[in-house]
């Protein structure tokens, strides 16, 4: 596909930028689907060093940065920022959606390279962006839907990891990851297979092609629609074979 050849090169380019210049280079925000891109030329891109990174460890969309310290000599953060959107009169305000939230976001004209994960709390959303994106996104987002809202930059979000975190026990006949999937969401066997298809499916931000995959403790899987999770391993298994599991369910982000 063009799109994927063009999102390839322009890998190439910044990790060959990091190589040849000893220093670090950036991606923008990147959806999972360009994150497995990526992951397909790991070994094309070896000779350099890299982290991907979202603002916290459960962000589904990343940065990738090329270089490292050992090589560098020196550490630099990713220009990522947390911004918290707080409504003025918490009482009065509309109830609150991730998709409020973006609409309003790309109703100011912003690139959607430049916005990570957007997670809400109690009607207060948390958005990660690009360094190079906050101060217009502070100055210029003052109204979600009919609230009135204000911006500023927060390192302190309590509880965020902790959000929408869920933990399901589930039965199941062996830890097949189609078997899980069609547990978790509730799907019946042959929709949790087109999942597959689809391309809809990662595990650990890679491209899962192979439904009959056998699942580890600590995978973390995500669904495309559904959302994320992490698997949490066998509990025990009965006399007769059922594989009683857990996993920890993650909202949508």
């Amino acid at each position: 596909m063009e799109a994927d050849e063009l999102l390839k090169k322009r890998f190439r380019e910044l990790a060959r930028k990091s190589y040849q210049n000893n220093q670090y280079t950036f991606t923008g925000f990147l959806a999972l689907a360009d994150l497995a891109c990526f992951y397909e030329m790991e070994k094309e891109l070896s000779y350099v060093s890299y982290k991907v990174w979202g603002g916290d460890e459960l962000c589904e969309r990343c940065v990738i940065r090329f270089g490292g310290e050992e090589e560098l000599g020196y550490d630099l953060e990713f220009p990522i920022v947390c911004i918290e959107v707080k409504p003025l009169a918490m009482k009065f305000a509309d109830p609150l959606t991730h998709r409020d939230f973006l609409g309003a976001l790309m109703n100011l004209g912003i690139e959607r390279s430049t916005l990570g994960d957007i997670r809400l709390k109690e009607n207060i959303g948390y958005i990660f962006c690009l360094e190079t994106m906050a101060d217009f996104i502070i100055e210029n987002l003052s109204k979600i839907k009919h609230t009135t809202v204000k911006c500023s930059r927060t390192k302190e979000i309590p509880g965020l990891p902790d959000l929408d975190r869920q933990e399901m026990k589930i039965q199941i006949s062996s830890e097949r990851i189609d078997g899980v999937l069609s547990k978790v969401y509730k799907l019946s066997r042959s929709e949790a297979v087109d999942l597959f298809g689809q391309k809809k499916v990662f595990i650990g931000g890679r491209f899962c092609e192979n439904n009959s995959r056998l699942l580890k403790k600590g995978d973390i899987i995500s669904v495309r629609g559904y959302g994320k999770f992490e698997y949490l391993g066998e509990q025990n298994r009965s006399k007769k074979g059922k594989v009683s599991a857990a996993v920890m369910c993650y909202g949508k982000v």
